[in-house]
């Protein structure tokens, strides 16, 4: 059996205590430094998962441990810089949504990874969530026929007003920036490569600054026409987060189940619907097998641009009121 990936997580916060937890049950990876410039959450980092912490990356590499990775989850305006490093000083990285807030930024982080040749990848939990390799097979299969329509809808109430993700200068934008990275790349994971896109903002109902609820209409390559619903104040009272219509059927992804339905037929259930820790484990040791093993992995670095590069749209076509053409990656 190959020694476990030796890996820092750089940012102690919400997130990376969930990404902590999920770690205990990967024999691929050990976590064996924390990195935060907060005194109380390098506390917590050292009490909760018993390892030695660092204030920056300065006093990490200063400590020379044999590294070969680094779980980057601080708040998106730090990402390009801190990614770039981390690559830079010969570490893989698997880096938290969005990527970077800016399609430049992004590119910068996947050049740097190129240069380096290491292995730069996106936090893209649903990607991992086996209903959703289990849809793919049927819709591979032609179980609902050729896709028509697509819907999403990730919403909950949340209060983020005393959250960085709620501040623009820190995330790079609202409930669009957040939840949209996860959004658009669950829509490319389904359905192949997007054209175009179209956004626009409800009113505000917290009392923030960037918007809190956000409706995208788009056209995948295919010609498939999908919606995505996004909101931190609206929660509709629906069982699935993705709806899939073809012309033979339909398909729902579902917090607690997932099911199809072929035309004319009883639903029939698949799966166990989302399980956040069973992702996080599964994303984990596929970045662990793409380090060691050089395997492809589920998502590339296109697929990551795409992401960051679709939100990017997503709010030009929101400032402008028109739909926006997604560019082509090279």
């Amino acid at each position: 059996m190959a020694e476990p990936l030796r890996l820092a997580v750089v940012g102690c916060g919400a997130i990376a205590r969930d990404h902590a937890a999920a770690l205990r049950a990967v024999p691929a990876i050990a976590a064996v430094a924390a990195v935060d410039p907060s005194a109380a959450a390098r506390a917590l980092a050292a009490r909760d998962w018993q390892l030695p912490t660092f204030a920056d990356l300065d006093q990490l590499f200063a400590a020379r441990l044999p590294l070969a990775a680094a779980l980057l989850a601080t708040p998106p305006d730090q990402h390009e810089a801190l990614a770039i490093r981390l690559l830079e000083n010969g570490l893989h990285v698997l880096c938290e949504k969005p990527l970077a807030p800016t399609t430049p930024a992004a590119r910068n982080m996947l050049a740097a990874a190129r240069a380096t040749d290491r292995r730069l990848m996106l936090c893209s939990k649903f990607r991992y969530v086996a209903d959703v390799g289990l849809a793919r097979q049927l819709l591979g299969a032609g179980e609902i026929g050729d896709l028509v329509r697509y819907e999403n809808a990730f919403c909950a109430r949340v209060d983020m007003s005393t959250r960085w993700n709620s501040r623009r200068e820190i995330a790079g934008g609202g409930v669009l920036m957040d939840n949209g990275s996860h959004a658009f790349d669950l829509a490319r994971c389904l359905l192949g490569p997007l054209r175009r896109v179209q956004a626009a903002f409800a009113r505000r109902v917290l009392p923030i600054e960037v918007e809190d609820t956000a409706h995208v209409t788009f056209e995948s390559a295919t010609g498939v026409l999908g919606s995505i619903d996004l909101s931190w104040s609206v929660a509709p009272a629906i069982e699935h987060y993705v709806r899939l219509v073809g012309t033979h059927g339909v398909l729902e992804l579902g917090w607690q189940r997932s099911r199809w339905q072929p035309a004319g037929a009883d639903w029939r259930a698949f799966g166990g619907g989302y399980r956040k820790a069973a992702a996080f484990q599964a994303q984990f040791e596929d970045f662990a097998a793409c380090v060691q093993d050089g395997v492809a992995g589920r998502l590339d670095g296109d697929d990551a641009l795409a992401a960051v590069t679709a939100v990017e749209c997503a709010y030009r076509s929101a400032a402008e009121r028109r739909w926006i053409e997604l560019p082509a990656l090279p």
